[in-house]
């Protein structure tokens, strides 16, 4: 097809990450080219313009946490989810490297430091996890009204006794630091939509539909591309995507994404979901659990 064609589709994400690995392969592999769709993404700052690009239409949809749509439901705007990409949380809980092997029960009664610069996912899911794991939450001391990397280099310097940050920052800092372990990897600790691609639903149009279809098959395409390779195959594309880290450690944190479920279909989990809507409603984020029809758009046969 050739790029006079090609319809225009713009993404605004609330970030730049390793578990948006399969958008960026298929951005640079040409496989939304493929189904007829340009792509093009903006990262804006703070954060939370991406709500402003939905709303004066710059962009077709926004890329970021589930936790959003689902807070604003109801109560300022409606959203509605496309797709997912990430199946799985990419954090790791850093600790000080000591003789015993780690239990979550031991941040009982401890001080952890958590980024939030990205919003508000880090919290949501650890806490979540201590309650589903029959911990206090409120036993915690946190500390995460801070920028990850002031808070990295303070824990490093000797503040608290965990540290939750993303798992590829988590490795390269262990990489560099032999004081310093990873205690859990939460890419083990069972599936949640962690990473989505929503729209004003009030927006929605049959065309929009369509080139959203195609950008769906596009994306799956992706992700297979991704569980296919062994991330050895292909370290020189990640050493350009991620030029800050590692090579290494950008090889084994994707190759332990896909080992461990990170990516699996652009068709968001009814289980995982469910989850995290037991989660959100814990954290006072939503009432009560929001229903898997009342967010999530019903996945159409070609894009299974």
């Amino acid at each position: 097809m050739t790029d006079n064609k090609l319809q225009p589709f713009h993404l605004t994400a609330t970030g730049y990450n390793i578990n948006y690995l399969p958008e960026y392969i298929a951005l640079r592999h040409g496989f939304f080219r493929e189904q007829g769709v340009d792509v093009t993404v903006t990262i804006p700052k703070p954060w939370d313009r991406v709500l402003d690009h939905l709303a004066e239409g710059s962009a077709d949809m926004a890329l970021g946490g589930i936790w959003v749509p689902s807070m604003y439901r109801e109560r300022v705007k409606n959203y509605t989810v496309f797709a997912q990409i990430a199946n799985r949380c990419p954090l790791a809980l850093l600790r000080r490297r000591q003789r015993e092997p780690f239990k979550l029960s031991d941040v009982a009664g401890k001080t952890v430091l958590m980024k939030s610069g990205g919003g508000a996912s880090v919290g949501l899911f650890f806490k979540m996890l201590l309650r589903e794991n029959k911990i206090d939450e409120r036993s915690v001391d946190y500390i995460q009204d801070l920028d990850g990397v002031m808070l990295g280099d303070l824990f490093q310097g000797g503040m608290g006794d965990y540290f939750v940050t993303d798992n590829l920052s988590a490795l390269a800092m262990t990489a560099a630091n032999p004081d310093v372990v990873i205690g859990m990897e939460m890419v083990s600790q069972s599936d949640v939509p962690w990473s989505v691609y929503y729209r004003e639903t009030d927006s929605i149009t049959p065309e929009f539909l369509d080139a959203k279809k195609r950008f769906c098959v596009a994306l799956q395409k992706g992700i297979d591309w991704v569980l296919e390779h062994d991330a050895e195959s292909f370290r020189d594309e990640l050493a350009e995507l991620f030029p800050n880290v590692p090579v290494e450690v950008a090889v084994g944190v994707t190759n332990g994404f896909r080992r461990d479920g990170m990516w699996t279909s652009t068709t968001v989990p009814r289980g995982g979901y469910e989850r995290w809507q037991q989660g959100l409603a814990g954290a006072r984020l939503v009432n009560s659990p929001l229903p898997y029809e009342s967010i999530i758009h019903k996945t159409l046969p070609a894009e299974a």
